[in-house]
């Protein structure tokens, strides 16, 4: 499989049926962050890796300060205003969850610092979740203004309860690497430093499992997420007609004045 097409996310294998994909590669000084394009092609990578033979499990990573620093706000400014482009903006955010869920080949995620927006759908979705102790897991939508829908209603009261999911997406509260591990939001969590060793590690007992057997265990049990697809497709509609709000434009301002937003009453 040829990924030289893809601009935005370093592609390549690290071991035998094992390939990479880097957010933010070549920008150690950086926070990822979903422009247009890249989050485009955050959502079409699952289905070349779905098609790749040579591949059996995909890690996804980034190089940058942090795993994901969610969507730029020229995006998120450019979907409040532009019908075509929240249009087309929700089509990917829908994209990328089936993508995940439908990928036939086994993923596992390596969370460190901030991570959040469409990079976060990745983390939390792959099929083993790895943060670093002090990774923060943060899901803002309700900070921004609109629902928590991207990923949020289909797998976080999987995962945590309902209960704690509840919490942290109404309040966005952030969660730690730590606290992710303790509450079930993640499969696993270990120091900042043995993150990228640790991934790779499970990555290639993964490989070197019956890939039969893995796969069809995990097209059984992600049927608990296609069960909970009207959760998810009734979450991202109401996300996006946010977009459309009063609520979103000072969701904007806030972040770019770096204050507390004044939803009005």
């Amino acid at each position: 499989m040829n990924y030289d097409h893809y601009k935005t996310l370093a592609i390549s294998p690290v071991a035998p049926g094992v390939i990479e994909i880097v957010m933010g590669a070549g920008a150690p000084d950086k926070l990822p962050v979903a422009h247009a394009e890249a989050h485009r092609e955050l959502a079409e990578i699952w289905r070349d890796i779905d098609a790749d033979q040579q591949t059996r499990v995909a890690i996804i990573r980034s190089d940058g300060k942090g795993f994901s620093g969610g969507g730029s706000l020229d995006l998120v400014e450019a979907m409040a205003s532009d019908f075509a482009t929240r249009e087309r903006v929700w089509r990917e955010a829908r994209d990328l969850v089936y993508n995940i869920i439908n990928c036939s080949k086994l993923v596992v995620s390596a969370m460190h610092g901030p991570a959040v927006g469409a990079g976060l759908v990745a983390g939390l979705l792959a099929d083993i979740s790895i943060a670093a102790r002090d990774a923060r897991i943060i899901d803002g939508h309700t900070r921004l203004g609109v629902a928590a829908g991207d990923h949020a209603a289909i797998v976080w009261p999987l995962l945590c309860g309902m209960a704690k999911a509840k919490y942290y997406l109404l309040l966005c509260e952030e969660v730690s690497g730590a606290e992710a591990e303790r509450i079930g939001l993640v499969s696993q969590c270990c120091e900042a430093g043995e993150l990228i060793e640790t991934a790779r590690s499970i990555a290639q007992r993964l490989a070197q499992g019956s890939q039969s057997a893995l796969r069809f265990t995990k097209y059984s049990l992600n049927n608990w997420l296609r069960l909970a697809g009207p959760t998810f497709d009734t979450s991202l509609a109401l996300e996006f007609m946010g977009f459309a709000g009063p609520d979103v434009r000072e969701g904007i301002a806030s972040l770019r004045e770096r204050r507390p937003p004044r939803f009005a009453i």
